[in-house]
């Protein structure tokens, strides 16, 4: 029993987990993986964006299949108990369980890294099979097939972030063929291999050139149905643990379920099934707050990387997805390996990759508000992205201007996003009107929750701007023509009774005291001239609450 071999650090981890709060049972892969390890020398790859319950996995397979401790008591409770025929495999296996993410102390190589596994697993090996007599000198496939020989006792493998070393600065495209080469000597057409287990973020593909990994079937969130349900949240399990938050937190609730959705779902799997991200989910119900718990601690340094090399191309695909449009991608997950990204559909795939995008029926799009925030933050920082910076950094203007009715200022600000270089501002679309009306707007998402195409009365509204906390603040119902004028804008809001939509959160928050204002935006695309007007709605309103 060692550091890698039947190690008791699987079993320690899960048990944890386990026991938390905000725990959610994914036992039933096992149910899949069992048959695999039965028939031996069968190979998963599994590949997740980071903190999407890979290693949670790894360690639910660790304690359940390897030798160090007795789990039949942790997972007899866990759906998988119920399976009897399951059951009688528990603890069963020797289990070979790496952690490509740990590195040796003041690590600068490739050699160094890989040479502490190697120490490691023969140090393991030489302890737990005297009788082999391996030397400290052979190679870790030549001692497990020493052992194999002796014995006839097979491994499973659980290799948990294989592809973590490929993020290191020092690490060069010869060492990372040796480390694709590594892999394959290990467990490529080995008799001692009943199953390999292994987690990541990048694909296998564009790394291991010709024949070196193809052992392994790789499952993605994207091409791949198969395994999908067992990572992220889904709607009910999310309700389940929501059920959960309500029964044990003594303080004001301040998560709602509808703002978990907003928060953190919007990823989807091959078979179109919505997940939410499970991190941040647990985070928030945990820390009774819906916040950023997921993306870096930078504003928006990794979303930037990726789009940096591009800028013009996606520019303008960037504009719409932060208006909440999805566009046209050809995703092609392998790409996410490319070190030098250059096309925009590289760049998108790469994103998808990480979690930073979200791809369903060809189209991309940024799933969630955690995520839009975090662009958000890039669009008004990177002055670098031209005339969606300037329309950002222009939108607290803009704000004020609105809520003081200087229908002056607003129209001269949307003048000078028409005279900016981008297509967008042709108007041949709504999405692209939308898109540029959200730019414009953007910084209002600091105190407004804003929502796009709302049922309200008997049409649709463009535009409604929620105050999220200051019961004070004025809200806003928009409405956007093109080749009509503002005042029209206006009568719509009030013919077509947008506000029931805003009565509905006001009885919601019968303390709520502000103003609600209708904002009509008119744009004459012969003149290529905009209007605007600004008018109380609120009197209309407190009429129809009396």
């Amino acid at each position: 029993m060692g550091v890698y071999l039947n190690s008791a650090g699987p079993y320690t981890m899960y048990k944890s987990e386990c026991s938390k709060p905000y725990f959610v049972d994914k036992s039933m892969i096992i149910k899949e993986l069992l048959p695999l390890a039965e028939q031996g020398n069968n190979h998963v790859c599994i590949t997740r964006p980071r903190r999407f319950g890979k290693t949670v996995m790894a360690n639910m397979i660790g304690a359940f299949f390897g030798k160090r401790e007795d789990g039949r008591s942790l997972f007899s409770k866990l759906l998988i108990g119920k399976e009897n025929a399951v059951m009688e495999h528990v603890n069963q296996y020797n289990v070979i369980y790496i952690s490509f993410n740990e590195m040796p102390r003041m690590c600068k190589s490739y050699g160094e890294y890989i040479r502490r596994i190697e120490t490691r697993l023969i140090c393991d090996l030489r302890e737990t099979y005297p009788e082999c007599r391996i030397s400290e000198d052979d190679a870790v496939w030549d001692a497990l097939t020493q052992v194999f020989a002796a014995s006839g006792e097979k491994f499973v493998f659980v290799l948990d972030e294989w592809d973590f070393i490929f993020h290191r600065d020092f690490i060069t495209k010869e060492d990372r063929q040796d480390y694709i080469s590594f892999l394959s000597n290990l467990l490529k057409d080995k008799p001692y291999v009943s199953l390999t287990y292994m987690t990541g973020i990048l694909p296998i593909a564009k790394y291991s050139s010709g024949s070196e990994l193809n052992m392994f079937i790789e499952f993605s969130m994207v091409t791949q149905q198969s395994f999908s349900n067992y990572f992220g949240f889904t709607e009910a399990e999310v309700r389940e643990l929501y059920q959960r938050y309500r029964n044990r937190t003594s303080s004001p609730l301040n998560v709602s379920m509808e703002g978990l959705r907003d928060w953190y779902n919007g990823y989807h799997t091959a078979s179109g099934e919505r997940v939410y991200n499970p991190r941040s989910v647990v985070a928030a119900l945990g820390y009774n707050q819906l916040a950023n718990y997921w993306t870096s601690s930078g504003p928006y340094d990794e979303i930037f990387y990726y789009i940096r090399n591009n800028i013009a191309d996606v520019r303008n695909d960037l504009a719409l997805m932060v208006a909440g449009e999805a566009v046209p991608a050809k995703v092609q997950e392998y790409a996410a390996t490319s070190m030098n990204l250059q096309t925009k559909d590289e760049i998108f795939s790469a994103m998808v990759v990480y979690g930073f995008l979200s791809y369903e029926k060809g189209k991309v799009s940024i799933p969630n508000k955690e995520l839009m925030d975090r662009f958000s933050d890039m669009v008004h920082k990177e002055t670098s992205l031209g005339y969606i910076n300037r329309l950002a950094r222009e939108s607290e203007r803009m704000l004020a201007a609105t809520l003081s009715g200087d229908t002056k200022t607003m129209a001269e600000i949307l003048e000078y996003a028409h005279n900016t270089e981008s297509p967008l501002l042709a108007y041949n679309s709504e999405a692209e009107l939308s898109a540029v009306v959200n730019l414009v707007y953007l910084s209002a998402r600091d105190s407004y929750d804003v929502e796009r195409e709302e049922k309200g009365g008997v049409g649709y509204v463009d535009f409604i701007f929620y105050p999220k906390a200051d019961r004070s603040a004025d809200g806003i119902i928009l409405e956007l023509k093109v080749d009509h004028t503002p005042e029209e804008a206006i009568s719509q809001i009030k013919e077509k009774n947008y506000m029931l939509r805003f009565l509905g959160k006001l009885g919601e928050n019968a303390q709520y005291t502000g103003r609600v204002l209708g904002v009509g935006i008119g744009y004459d695309k012969e003149k290529k001239h905009h209007r605007c007007k600004v008018e109380v709605l609120r009197a209309r309103i407190a009429e129809e609450m009396i």
